[in-house]
């Protein structure tokens, strides 16, 4: 066969088309798999992927961290500052464990863990040994420039016993979904934990995490709220119910005059518990407030968001008056109407210092247990979110996603869980996805979850992880992606939803024209508004998020939205996004991104039908189906005057001995979950630099590690080995 490099050559020069078409024929001879499978790593110098270098000398050199301006800034000089970050690290590391996985994630762009667990025993109590290892993952993590966020308590991680002498009527089988907001005795023993966590001393240093700038923010309270399905009568104990419904008893009571005159005011709507003569008046179902919006129920959320946020607004006091210097954030659940509820959630964070939120993207994953783990036998859908491909086979676009962010009244934002979740073979998009769409919107920590050990190991019990990190689609592009988010490689973009929510239309229950988590399918897009005016009810177009930044502001007066001029960005008919500042471009019909920045640039998604892609400074083609390349400026010079590249290559990943069945259209069940190693699918492709000096530019391809592995000629015309993920590029 002709070398590619003569052919290159030769069908150049009669235009991409037939040069494509030539490569194509090529490259179509056969794919199959390689085994990801790294010797251990020493962490010696002249890995060309290690980014270590981005973080400070140890955590904390400058200053904490503080919320200005709508990001992360590091007090002593003021420097903004994005987190790349994991959930993590795994419960049983210690000592030096800890501390190679410390490095491990340093070298791969990491700069924080979210540190999510309790410090309480079954009982409730603080736990001294939890405590004391949340000391150790903070000091290992402060040596490799690594920060450290808490999430201590989660209503899952809790069943109180019937005995339980703060937490009345529970039977040691269902946890306390919403009783911290109200319960001033569980809140009394909330404290508690928090109050050993950063006030004991260290046994290597002597000082409390109060003392310690390497712990970056706190998070009060993760997935809980009053406007989610959990809040219900089946999931709170009549004894914890009777002290909610006397709150909201008296509530009415000092807004009406008494209970009598609430009930009136409400034409004599009334609910199975309520009990006026006990002085308790019982919830309506979430359902029913958010579609039927009656005045009780107008009544009902706004009673509710007032005891959630005086809840975070005094515990955020309390905090504070115990001496932590950093930024803390409130919650970060969804709700069970995103149009209606949603803003009420959000508004109720506002006392805190930054905005948090999850977001995970599903693959129709059923089984036994799936909702923690993947099993044989467990069925699921390959899904792109590049086309935004519906959870559901056959199904519409849907038009929602994680990335989709928001920043509200001013605050950073953070995205504290985020995953595609295994074993969808598209997850591979996500790093880049995440960090060229998080650097545009100005996302301020994107926290990935979950890390589940330090080695690339399959680990195959009975099941595995479904949200893994240590993976090559996923860790395996980390360098290249974390140098994008956290550097701005790709710029900011303008803002395109300048949105203002009058608190009073809110508690009327009127919603928001831009709910996250709310799905749009492909079917009601025509039904967005294209004109200025947003009149009550309409929603804006989610495509804008993929255009520029959304900003949220909770005002007393009348409300008001200010879109941005859309027409040149969104095209619906050619299913294209072109973001604000022109450095990407999404072709969701293909699944296609391209980032076009002057310090990065790639495509990824199915290259095989982009085929020839150009930026200003790459002629990229490859047969890969499903596949990511992207050249990054390692020395903060444009790639058109660069002396020091990395181009990072993906396709996609499985287990070794990993296989399916279809069982349906677009569902399939699987037979075999794998073993070690991870296995990725061949790459191919050619990439040329088109820079007078590219002929000079040598090539270098590297080890899984990063190191030096044999040259591979010039930029001038780059041939993609099969194995190789990574290159370096340099004079």
């Amino acid at each position: 066969m002709e070398s590619m490099g003569r052919m290159w050559k030769r069908c150049i020069c009669f235009g991409g088309r037939v040069w494509l078409a030539a490569f194509m024929a090529w490259a179509a001879e056969g794919q199959g798999w390689f085994a990801f499978d790294p010797k251990p790593d020493t962490f010696a110098d002249g890995s060309a992927i290690d980014m270590r270098f981005l973080n400070e000398r140890f955590a904390g050199e400058q200053g904490f961290i503080a919320a200005k301006d709508g990001q992360f800034i590091h007090s002593r000089t003021g420097e903004p500052v994005r987190f790349w970050a994991v959930n993590g690290p795994p419960h049983e590391f210690t000592g030096a464990d800890l501390r190679q996985c410390a490095r491990m994630l340093a070298k791969h762009g990491v700069n924080l863990v979210r540190v999510h667990g309790g410090y309480f025993d079954e009982r409730g109590e603080v736990d001294p040994a939890k405590v004391k290892r949340a000391i150790e993952i903070v000091e290992a993590m402060k040596a490799e420039g690594i920060y450290t966020h808490f999430s201590v308590y989660f209503p899952l991680w809790f069943t109180p016993k019937p005995d339980n002498p703060w937490l009345k009527g529970y039977d040691g089988k269902t946890h306390p979904f919403a009783a911290l907001f109200f319960n001033p005795d569980f809140q009394a023993q909330y404290r508690r934990w928090w109050t050993a966590l950063l006030t004991t001393p260290s046994p290597v240093t002597g000082k409390p995490l109060l003392e310690e700038a390497a712990v970056a923010s706190l998070e009060m309270q993760n997935e809980d709220s009053f406007f989610f399905w959990t809040f219900s009568e089946k999931n709170i104990p009549d004894a914890q119910l009777k002290l909610l419904e006397k709150l909201f008893g008296d509530w009415l009571v000092k807004k009406y005059g008494s209970l009598e005159a609430a009930l009136a005011k409400w034409n004599g709507q009334k609910v199975t518990r309520d009990a006026p003569a006990e002085g308790r008046i019982g919830f309506r179902p979430l359902w029913n407030i958010f579609n039927e919006k009656t005045t009780r129920d107008q009544d009902t959320a706004q009673f509710l968001l007032e005891v959630q946020t005086r809840f975070y607004s005094e515990s955020y006091a309390f905090l504070r008056k115990l001496g932590f210097k950093g930024p803390i954030t409130a919650s970060n659940w969804a709700t069970a109407s995103p149009e209606v509820f949603g803003p009420l959630e959000k508004l109720s964070y506002a006392c805190g210092d930054f905005i948090d939120r999850h977001g995970y993207v599903g693959c129709n994953h059923k089984g036994e247990s799936a909702e923690w783990s993947l099993r044989n036998g467990h069925t699921y859908t390959e899904r792109s979110v590049l086309r935004f491909d519906a959870e559901q086979p056959g199904k519409p676009r849907q038009f929602v996603h994680p990335v989709m962010d928001v920043h509200y009244d001013g605050k950073p934002s953070m995205i504290s869980e985020t995953t595609w979740e295994r074993p969808n073979r598209f997850r591979s998009e996500a790093p880049l996805y995440l960090a060229a769409y998080g650097a545009l919107q100005h996302s301020d920590a994107i926290v990935h979850f979950a890390l589940d050990g330090r080695e690339w190991a399959v680990k195959p019990n009975y099941w595995m992880q479904p949200w893994t990190l240590m993976t090559p689609a996923m860790m395996g592009q980390f360098p290249a992606a974390a140098l994008i988010f956290r550097c701005g490689l790709v710029s900011t973009g303008s803002v395109m939803a300048d949105v203002r929510l009058s608190q009073e239309a809110l508690l009327h229950l009127e919603g928001t024209p831009l709910p996250q988590d709310a799905a749009l399918d492909e079917l009601r897009l025509k039904d967005i508004p294209s004109g200025a005016e947003i009149k009550p009810g309409a929603r804006l177009d989610p495509l804008l998020h993929y255009a520029g930044r959304a900003d949220v502001r909770f005002v007393t007066g009348p409300g008001a939205v200010k879109v941005g001029d859309l027409k040149p960005l969104i095209d619906h008919a050619k299913q294209m996004v072109t973001s604000s500042t022109g450095e990407l471009k999404l072709d969701y019909g293909k699944g296609v991104l391209i980032i076009n920045a002057p310090r990065a640039q790639g495509v990824s998604g199915a290259l095989q039908a982009a085929g020839l892609v150009e930026t200003r400074d790459l002629a990229i083609a490859s047969e890969m189906e499903l596949g990511h390349i992207v050249a990054v400026s390692l020395d903060d010079q444009p790639l058109a005057n660069s002396g020091k590249i990395l181009l990072q290559v993906m396709s996609e990943e499985k287990s070794s001995g990993f296989q399916t069945e279809s069982v349906g259209e677009g569902v399939k069940r699987i037979t075999n979950i794998g073993t070690d190693p991870w296995q990725v699918k061949e790459l191919n492709g050619i990439v040329r630099f088109k820079r007078s000096d590219a002929a000079q530019l040598k090539v270098t391809a590297l080890d899984f590690n990063g190191y030096p592995s044999g040259a591979c000629g010039s930029a001038q015309q780059l041939k993609l080995q099969p194995a190789t993920l990574y290159y370096i590029i340099s004079h």
